[in-house]
């Protein structure tokens, strides 16, 4: 099994830049890939960005450009730096990782954007 545990987010105004962490222990040598995904009030959780072992990223549509995911390996640890900022970006936030099949996810950190 994979536990997670994500950084604090918060409140920040439009255009401003936020950056976020989760850090992951226990069977972290069967992580296939990382990535982030957000809750928005009202809605359904919503694929953010995904970093493979290779390297390889990918970003919702709405969010390249602005927001970054990146992977400390030795530090088991996944970033998520967000820029440019929008209230739409409001949601709550998760980290998940893939593990032999199964998904282990975050506890969820919450970023206000406000207008």
């Amino acid at each position: 099994q994979v536990q997670l545990v994500e950084s604090a987010g918060g409140l920040v105004q439009a255009g401003g830049s936020l950056r976020l962490s989760c850090s992951a222990s226990g069977s972290v040598d069967t992580i296939e890939y990382m990535a982030w995904y957000r809750q928005a009030p009202g809605k359904q959780r919503e694929w953010v960005a995904t970093q493979t072992n290779g390297g390889s990223r990918a970003y919702k549509d709405s969010v390249k450009g602005r927001f970054t995911i990146s992977r400390d390996n030795a530090k088991n640890t996944v970033y998520l730096q967000m820029n440019s900022l929008e209230p739409e970006d409001t949601a709550v936030y998760y980290c998940a990782v893939d593990s032999r099949g199964s998904m282990y996810w975050g506890q969820g950190t919450q970023v206000t954007v406000s207008s």
